[in-house]
């Protein structure tokens, strides 16, 4: 085959991929979700010999929850968005309902503390991922249905917000303040992109952060994490002992990383290798040009989402141009989060890295919203403008 006819071939390859997702948004998926398979195999290996006698058991489980997921998003593909749009008095039940479910003693399972696992059979679900997603397609129903009352009336503008507070009270109750907090900045962007006027969500924004700033200093553990995050080396085997040696793996990749499987931390020394602290042994194992690499990665799926949200806004689409809007905003400001604990940039929290770190209701729920976002993708280009 000529150089011509294979450049053609790859050309027709292109045009047809197009009709079904939105290329680059598959590239940076995709990727991300192969580097997430690697990194857990490679950072869980002596964890899972320990634990269970199975060195690649992590790696197991996090490929099977990948075909799951991907299974998940490619039904959700096939769901119109207008039975999303239609559902969102019954989401937000299923949302308060999940919620309290896990609250419920002998249906919650807790783990190092917190109650965010409801018990289905032998699978956890960590109930905060399933309400990121459902919380961002019933707010997107609701700027839609109400969009004219949330830009112009006070009170129109308030009513999401009582809905936003009774979650964040029942994530409060678990605890689980990561999710909390993602869960409030995921709402005022898309609030904010759905024409908000500025001095509302000025204050909203102000009332949100005081809030947060007195949920985190009323808990003694999270006091503690915050003055363990502004000095770790005060104290390097006590409170900033996760955070120390996070930054040592970071330290120890330099430029091209110590190589894929030899990383030093993840031998019993940096706690949770695999799960919230997997960007650390990105670093230490692929060095400084693997960790750009990957932020470039999520860069690039949250560039596409908000194209795509862009797309589908100028052909009339307002509920999928805020589904877009709102999972780029969460699985950016996630990876932020994540790559900024991890870095000693934020305090820590136990978010996970989307696509990457180990575990399934996570890696679920990510695949689920990639699937509803491939809908409005395709929903957009069988749409004419303004139709």
């Amino acid at each position: 085959m000529s150089k011509q006819a294979a450049r053609d071939k790859s050309t027709s390859l292109g045009i047809a991929l197009e009709k079904y997702c939105d290329p680059n948004l598959m590239f940076a998926v995709i990727m991300l979700l192969g580097i997430g398979l690697v990194m857990v195999a490679s950072s869980s290996i002596e964890i899972a010999d320990r634990a269970t006698g199975d060195p690649l058991y992590y790696f197991k489980r996090q490929f099977v929850f990948a075909l799951m997921g991907i299974s998940a998003a490619y039904v959700i593909t096939k769901i119109r968005l207008a039975h999303w749009e239609s559902s969102g008095m019954a989401i937000l039940l299923l949302m308060i309902l999940l919620l309290t479910l896990v609250l419920i003693p002998g249906l919650g399972r807790t783990v190092n503390g917190s109650t965010r696992w409801l018990a289905i059979g032998s699978f956890g679900l960590q109930v905060s991922e399933a309400v990121k997603l459902l919380l961002i397609i019933y707010l997107a129903g609701y700027v839609v249905r109400q969009g004219k009352q949330i830009r112009e009336s006070f009170i129109g503008f308030i009513k999401p917000m009582m809905v936003l507070v009774v979650l964040f009270t029942l994530l409060l109750l678990e605890p689980d303040f990561g999710a909390a907090m993602v869960l409030l900045i995921t709402a005022l962007g898309m609030l904010y992109l759905a024409g908000v006027k500025f001095w509302k969500f000025g204050l909203l924004l102000m009332a949100s952060a005081i809030s947060m700033v007195f949920v985190a200093i009323s808990s003694p553990y999270r006091v503690e994490r915050f003055t363990a995050f502004l000095n770790p080396w005060s104290d390097p085997f006590g409170t900033g002992f996760q955070l120390t040696q996070s930054l040592i793996a970071i330290g120890s990749g330099a430029w091209t990383g110590l190589g894929l499987g030899a990383s030093v931390q993840k031998l019993f020394y940096l706690p949770e290798a695999h799960t919230d602290f997997v960007f650390a042994v990105i670093a230490e194992e692929l060095g400084l040009v693997g960790a750009t690499a990957v932020i470039a990665l999520y860069i690039l799926l949250i560039y596409r989402c908000f194209v795509i949200g862009k797309m589908v806004e100028k052909k009339g689409m307002k509920f999928g141009a805020q589904i877009a809007y709102g999972i780029g905003i969460w699985l950016g400001l996630q990876a932020f989060i994540n790559i900024g604990v991890n870095t000693g940039v934020l305090p820590t929290k136990g978010l996970t890295l989307p696509f990457i770190s180990a575990g399934g209701s996570s890696l679920l729920v990510v695949c689920m919203a990639i699937g509803l976002i491939t809908r409005v993708y395709t929903e957009g280009l069988a749409k004419s403008p303004h139709r």
